[in-house]
């Protein structure tokens, strides 16, 4: 290679040089504004101790989680307790959305992404009601789309902020806690009916039965005679030892629609010294509407009666307090309870 073409070469190594120098300048100069907020906070200067409620508003439900001392609360049903590992967990997913995609978006484009009316808007408002922080979450994010994206699992949320309309958000939480079905929300404790000492199914029907039993260790008897079937006898005092709710109605639900004004009324006395009457009224889905009342003083017996007393005691302000509610029991949970007379006989052995 002689002189005059290595010089060529040079020269032509630095022209390409500065173009590709110039090409990347120009590519990063038309770069989204929007691109310099991936990674950055959602809701930027948000703070857990400054949340004083949080407002979750959908086309045809609404939901107000008001926080009261140490704990929260539904207004609209009542300030019925809502379970505050539930509203913790949610207040710090919110708090820890970071961007993950930004792109602009057209009116067209908002509705299709859910991000107008049809959408889910969440506000966290501080202590004096003014908004700290507001959101739309829209349609799921999926990475790749899914062959029914109705019950698939979301990669993430399309979210909207005020103010923003024209720049739509990705973030990597697919923010599912983010519904006004109180369901989802209510802390579902219920209550405990423990050393069942009698039990009786008044049914609305005027059927029934009654079964009692003179220690927590001795057999069921059955009021008339008849000989029990006593696992199912043993299953229908233990399904009251631990009811989960599965929601809790509006107040102004009626007796009448509740199936409360007529309803299958369920009495267990316990050796604790405790009575819970559980009224039950109409099957609602997979949950019956129920009134329940605790009544009595608690006098537990035995070894360990002092700790008994104490559960008890910790246990009883919450039960009694659920008198004020009309509730709904998964139908699960009364299976056993509600059973006819009949069901509880041994069955007679065949004929040979």
């Amino acid at each position: 290679m002689n002189a005059r073409i290595a010089i060529v070469l040079v020269v032509l190594l630095v022209v390409l040089g500065g173009g590709a120098l110039l090409v990347r300048q120009q590519a990063g100069s038309q770069r989204p504004a929007a691109a310099g907020a991936l990674g950055q906070p959602l809701l930027k200067g948000l703070q857990a101790a400054e949340i004083a409620a949080i407002a979750i508003r959908q086309p045809k439900g609404a939901i107000t989680l008001q926080r009261k001392d140490e704990r929260w609360t539904i207004a609209e049903r009542d300030g019925f307790p809502a379970d505050f590992d539930k509203v913790r967990d949610f207040v710090l997913k919110a708090i820890a959305l970071k961007v993950g995609q930004s792109e602009p978006v057209g009116e067209k484009d908002r509705a299709r992404l859910q991000l107008d009316a049809s959408g889910t808007a969440v506000e966290f408002l501080g202590a004096d009601g003014k908004p700290l922080a507001r959101l739309v979450a829209g349609g799921k994010y999926f990475k790749s789309e899914p062959e029914n994206p109705e019950k698939a699992t979301a990669d993430g949320r399309f979210v909207a902020l005020p103010g923003e309309e024209k720049q739509v958000f990705v973030v990597s939480d697919a923010l599912t806690q983010a519904t006004p079905k109180t369901a989802d929300w209510i802390s579902r404790t219920g209550f405990a009916a423990e050393k069942v000492k009698t039990l009786e199914l008044r049914a609305a029907d005027g059927g029934g039965w009654k079964i009692e039993r003179a220690g927590d260790n001795a057999d069921w008897r059955l009021a008339g005679g008849e000989k029990l079937e006593i696992t199912k006898a043993n299953a229908a005092a233990y399904s009251l030892s631990l009811i989960e709710l599965g929601d809790v109605a509006p107040k102004e639900m009626t007796p009448e629609d509740s199936g409360l004004a007529k309803p299958s009324t369920v009495v267990a006395t316990t050796f604790d010294g405790l009575t819970y009457t559980l009224k039950i009224g109409k099957l609602e889905g997979e949950n019956y509407y129920a009134a329940l009342a605790v009544a009595g003083e608690a006098k537990p017996e035995g070894k360990d009666a002092d700790e008994r007393l104490k559960q008890i005691q910790e246990r009883l302000p919450r039960e009694k307090a659920l008198a004020a509610y009309t509730l709904l029991i998964p139908k699960s949970k009364l299976e056993d309870v509600l059973r006819k007379r009949a069901d509880l006989l041994a069955k007679k052995d065949a004929k040979k």
